[in-house]
């Protein structure tokens, strides 16, 4: 219902409706870029994860350190490269300055269970126990 108000008879009247075709505009664009951008908020870099059927932990950290191992053995902080022989170093003050002590560990399914394991060893050398695998459900288990 619009109120009209008039100060004389030949001002056009006042109204009190709120135009909300604009606000509906605004909300579009705005959800259209959140889909768009959520896609993109995945932490570290991408690779082929290991299928397994366990159930999902819960997180400890709330932005955990993702540590990341490609298939060509190529070891990834983050989304930054760094050297297996420099992991350790560079691995236990970022941790701290970072109040954490645990990460979580993304292998390439096809990389070997050896060099794995040489990530898990520099790792575990440089003080971190709390170590999450990162795996992803088979197709069509939830």
């Amino acid at each position: 219902m619009a109120i009209g108000f008039s100060s004389g008879p030949d001002e056009d009247p006042i109204l009190g409706d709120i135009n909300v075709t604009p606000l509906v505009d605004v909300m579009l664009v705005l959800l259209i870029i959140f889909m768009v951008t959520a896609p993109m908020l995945h932490q570290g870099v991408e690779v082929a994860l290991p299928r397994a059927k366990a159930e999902r932990l819960k997180l400890k950290a709330r932005n955990p350190l993702v540590i990341t191992v490609k298939r060509d053995g190529i070891v990834y902080v983050d989304k930054t490269p760094i050297h297996p022989s420099q992991l350790q170093d560079r691995l236990v003050p970022l941790l701290k300055a970072r109040n954490q002590h645990g990460v979580l560990l993304k292998g390439d399914r096809s990389l070997a269970y050896g060099d794995m394991m040489h990530v898990l060893d520099i790792l575990h050398r440089g003080g971190i126990e709390d170590i999450g695998l990162v795996t992803e459900s088979p197709p069509g288990h939830r």
